[in-house]
């Protein structure tokens, strides 16, 4: 892989991890939010949570599927210019 696709790899990985985490860490507080906090906000605010949740995953799996096949075009490439189809071979 090219040193430019390396960085844009490492940009698309970055992006989808902390898109994930963000996911993962919104469901989570809606949990806690619902199990501890007892207010008239709580339930407004943890659909809120969910919904926003809901959107950011469907986006991750969106650019996930868009960073897989990137990177599937990337291998191929790769293998077209290596000439052998095998990599890192001399």
């Amino acid at each position: 892989m090219e040193e430019d696709a390396k960085n844009k790899f490492k940009y698309k990985f970055y992006r989808l991890t902390i898109q994930l985490n963000i996911i993962i860490f919104l469901v989570a507080i809606s949990v806690m939010v619902y199990f501890i906090v007892h207010s008239p906000y709580s339930v407004p605010l943890i659909i809120g949570m969910l919904i926003l949740a809901l959107i950011l995953s469907l986006d991750f799996s969106k650019k996930y599927k868009e960073t897989k096949k990137w990177l599937g075009e990337q291998t191929e490439k790769d293998k077209k210019d290596d000439g052998t189809g095998q990599k890192g071979t001399t």
